[in-house]
């Protein structure tokens, strides 16, 4: 409490001299513009050809000593930080302006590089500018920010006391740049489309529902984009993808957030095979692009991101780890026998191939820690992929796992409007019977491939959880700068002062 009435008082005492300032003429709030011409760790990085050299800096102050007539002050921008050395000799009445600066104030200097005595880089100032003036109270330079949830609520604040967080997101931001270098370069030409429609398809999961006040219809948003990005294949476009916002009102975990990033791409005429050699090619560009090697280090393990990955197929995953050879299990009665034995929550709408899925999910997923390419989904989870001409029970799908996680989901792509009309119905039957993620009914989908869709391949893979395996974060939440969270009380608190 005293921590908290201290912080009070300090906001109070920076306001008063906000309110000083205006009643001097010298607003804090009225700058416009200042003319940076450096970045600080230009500087720190090229000392022996900046010395010397007079540049103009700004960024916020994250701290401040001051020794008579000399002060210091530590000025952090997008980059780095750097040491400002002002005098009051040099600066003459401009001292009073670095008198009065306090910590989270933006501003500006003019000066020349250094080395003190001390050997820190600085800029000794010839000319300082208060650019804007904070009037909260940051949390303290040796305690910084600790408390995650309040990290992930105040980013903003998580940025200035924790800079090493800005790595991550330097990083999120390479990434998603290599991955449209790699399908450029291949020739995909990048897309968008609705992110509001009247059916959310191309997943199993349960859409966030709005209304459209003027046509006074009902809309959901996209759970995914694949099936506009399909119906851009029928329209004549050979290569396509989008990378951007999905959304899916469903749990939320350290690999979960109800807002994501995916990317889906289809190229005509390919099938899963190919998808599969984009997928491997795509994370081991992405990783020697951005970390220098395709062998990563992700949370202590070792893992080898270069193609090709290995391969398995759904049922033998589930011989080797769950111990039950389905080639011996023929009928949907043998198998719900099998889901009751194992313990699993047996569904209404459970089939033969609902127990393989589930029975993969439960005790083969937790097994695949280096690149692993599953294959053979059972056509009951597979609403939108080809079936295998050598076993029709099962699609010509794979998904690809790292660290136990799904990071790709992929299809020879169903093609056929007779097959993919009767496969809509039959997820419409089971969301009658309580499977609430289930695909609805796409007529205009339907539709389109009517007209014709040419052999596809598709691929749909997380962003996110891709950039949290290249830059070694454990959560979501750690390479969203704003994820989702549940709001705060009326009584409860959103202070750093507590720490």
């Amino acid at each position: 409490m005293a921590k908290a009435q201290k912080s009070s008082e300090v906001r109070d005492q920076k306001l008063k001299k906000v309110q000083n300032l205006i009643d001097e003429g010298n607003s804090p709030y009225l700058v416009e513009k200042y003319d940076v011409d450096t970045y600080t760790k230009a500087i720190v990085d090229n000392f022996d050809a900046m010395e010397g050299k007079t540049v103009s800096v700004a960024g916020r102050i994250v701290s401040k000593r001051r020794h008579g007539k000399i002060a210091f002050l530590d000025v952090q921008d997008t980059y780095g930080q750097i040491q400002i050395f002002a005098k009051k000799n040099i600066l003459e009445d401009a001292y009073e302006v670095v008198k009065a600066a306090d910590v989270g104030d933006f501003f500006g200097v003019k000066g020349v590089v250094i080395k003190t005595e001390a050997g820190a880089i600085s800029v000794e100032a010839r000319e300082v500018a208060l650019l804007s003036k904070s009037i909260q109270v940051l949390p303290e330079k040796f305690h910084g920010l600790k408390d995650m949830d309040l990290r992930y609520r105040q980013r903003y604040v998580d940025l200035i006391v924790n800079p090493e967080v800005k790595e991550v997101f330097f990083k999120r931001s390479a990434i998603i740049k290599a991955i449209r270098e790699f399908l450029d370069d291949k020739g995909f030409l990048e897309v968008e489309t609705p992110i509001l429609g009247n059916v959310a398809g191309g997943a199993n999961a349960r859409p966030f529902l709005t209304h459209h006040n003027a046509l006074d219809i009902d809309l959901q948003m996209r759970i995914a984009n694949e099936l506009f990005l399909k119906r851009l294949i029928v329209g004549g476009f050979d290569k396509v993808y989008e990378m951007g916002k999905m959304f899916r009102n469903e749990g939320m975990d350290t690999r979960h957030n109800p807002e994501f990033t995916n990317i889906e791409l289809y190229q005509a005429y390919v099938d899963m095979d190919e998808m599969m050699r984009i997928t491997e090619h795509m994370f081991a560009y992405a990783a020697e692009k951005v970390l220098g090697s395709a062998v990563i280090n992700y949370q202590g393990t070792e893992i080898d991101l270069t193609p090709p990955w290995n391969r398995v197929a759904m049922e033998d995953a589930v011989k080797e780890y769950a111990g039950v050879d389905f080639s011996t299990v023929k009928t949907d009665e043998e198998a719900l026998a099998i889901a009751k034995e194992k313990g699993l929550d047996v569904q209404p709408f459970w089939t033969r191939g609902h127990v393989i899925s589930e029975l993969f999910e439960e005790y083969c997923e937790e097994k695949l820690v280096q690149p692993t390419f599953v294959t053979g989904h059972p056509v009951e989870v597979s609403p939108l992929a080809k079936r295998d001409p050598e076993d029709p029970r099962i699609t010509r799908r794979f998904e690809a796992f790292i660290n136990t996680w799904e990071f790709a989901n992929a299809f020879s792509e169903l093609n056929d409007p007779i097959d993919q009309r009767a496969r809509f119905e039959e997820q419409v039957a089971d969301q009658e019977k309580g499977d609430d993620e289930a695909h609805p009914m796409d007529y205009d989908f339907i539709n389109a491939i009517e007209v014709g869709l040419p052999p596809t391949g598709g691929l749909g893979i997380g962003v996110d959880r891709m950039i949290m395996l290249l830059t070694d974060q454990s959560s979501i939440r750690d390479v969203l700068f704003f994820p989702t969270m549940k709001p705060l009380g009326e009584d409860e608190s959103e202070s750093w002062d507590e720490e």
